[in-house]
């Protein structure tokens, strides 16, 4: 008997990640939430043809929204669209969820980033942090923190 071949795809499905927000921000609860999409927008995610760098996301009349997100659109889009790369796109969740986040954002000063775009079942995920920004010092003391860690697994290996 052969050995079953491996998929040539990679197994993560991850889209993008947004590594600048967890440097910006002090990331506390995270929410999972699906995104009313284009068909273009979908086959430019296969792509990878994203950008979540500096978006957010803002609660508008009980609804969840996320902004400045780019969507690069493919070469081969249809003629008869007219593609916006950078449009306001609608976020699925749940009534309890868009209440615990109303509550945080109005009373407790936080923000609403995202913080990952993957795929699941088929359908776009986006997961979004509630995130408290971090002040210069703080970011200067997270990054000692973290080549700490590091040195010390480095001592801890040789030894």
């Amino acid at each position: 008997m052969s050995k079953a071949k491996k998929d040539k795809k990679s197994n993560s499905n991850t889209i993008v990640l947004n590594k600048k927000a967890r440097h910006d921000f002090t990331l506390e609860d995270r929410f999972e939430a699906g995104i009313v999409l284009h068909g273009w927008e979908v086959k430019s995610l296969r792509a990878g043809k994203v950008q979540i760098r500096d978006s957010y996301v803002f609660i508008k009349n009980n609804e969840a929204w996320l902004s400045s997100v780019v969507i690069t659109p493919l070469e081969t889009a249809s003629t008869h669209i007219q593609p916006e790369p950078s449009r306001v796109r609608k976020l699925l969740l749940n009534r309890e969820e868009i209440n615990k986040l109303i509550g945080a954002v109005e009373r407790k000063g936080y923000t609403l980033v995202a913080t990952a775009m993957y795929w699941k079942h088929g359908r776009a995920k986006l997961e979004i942090a509630l995130a408290k920004g971090k002040k210069e010092h703080d970011k200067r003391a997270s990054d000692k923190d973290r080549d700490w860690k590091r040195e010390k697994a480095r001592i801890l290996k040789a030894s």
